[in-house]
C-alpha cells in the first residue's frame, strides 16, 4: 500500500549554488554536488507560528498560521576549507604555493562583515530505498548556525550545519519533498 513506508538509513547531502531557478533532484543529486559524507542522518523540520484569536469563554476560536520555519540539519563528517566556505558567508578562501612546488596551502579567513557574499544554496537530502522507492528533500538557504571544530583524540571531527530554508519560488515553498513509488510487480 502507499502508506506503509518504512524509512530506515540516512543518505547523502548535495549542495550547489542558487541561480534563481530550482534544479531537478536529478540535477542537483550527483556525484560533482556532494556536498559531505553525514554523520548522524538528516533532520528536515518544519515549524509553523500560528495566531489563535479565541472569546472570553472559549466558545469560539480561529487560527491563521503567521509565519514558517524550516532547518535541515545534518552532521558532515567529511569536509575541508571549501566546505567552510558554504557554511560561512563571510568565509573567503584562497591558495598559496609552497617553495618546493609539490604542495600548496588552503587559506580560508572567517569574519568581517563586509565580506558577506550573501549566497544562496540548493540543499537536498537524498535518502537511497531500493524497496520502497527514494526520497529526496530539497530546500533553499544558508547555514545560519555557524560551525564549531571540535579536535578530539579519540573522536572524528563531526560539524553540524543547520541550513535555513527561504522561499524557493513566487508561491512561498520552503521544501520541496519528492519520493519515488515503486510499482509493485
Amino acid at each position: 500500500m502507499d502508506n506503509e513506508r518504512i524509512i530506515l538509513g540516512s543518505g547523502y547531502v548535495h549542495l550547489k549554488v542558487f541561480e534563481g531557478t530550482v534544479p531537478s533532484v536529478d540535477e542537483i543529486c550527483k556525484d560533482e554536488t556532494l556536498f559531505s559524507y553525514i554523520q548522524g542522518g538528516a533532520t528536515l523540520e518544519y515549524k509553523p507560528n500560528a495566531y489563535e484569536a479565541k472569546d472570553d469563554m472559549g466558545k469560539v476560536s480561529k487560527a491563521i498560521i503567521t509565519e514558517e520555519e524550516v532547518t535541515l540539519k545534518s552532521g558532515l563528517m567529511t569536509f575541508c576549507g571549501n566546505t567552510l566556505e558554504k557554511l560561512c558567508d563571510t568565509a573567503r578562501v584562497s591558495y598559496t604555493e609552497k617553495d618546493d612546488m609539490k604542495s600548496k596551502r588552503r587559506i580560508v579567513k572567517v569574519g568581517g562583515i563586509g565580506n558577506q557574499k550573501r549566497t544562496k544554496y540548493v540543499i537536498c537530502f537524498h535518502h537511497e530505498d531500493p524497496v520502497d522507492g527514494d526520497i529526496w528533500a530539497m530546500i533553499v538557504g544558508s547555514n545560519q548556525a555557524g560551525f564549531s571544530l571540535v579536535f578530539a583524540k579519540d573522536k572524528e571531527t563531526v560539524v553540524d550545519a543547520e541550513f535555513k530554508a527561504q522561499p524557493m519560488d513566487g508561491e512561498g515553498t520552503l521544501i520541496h519533498y519528492e519520493e519515488e513509488v515503486l510499482e509493485e510487480e
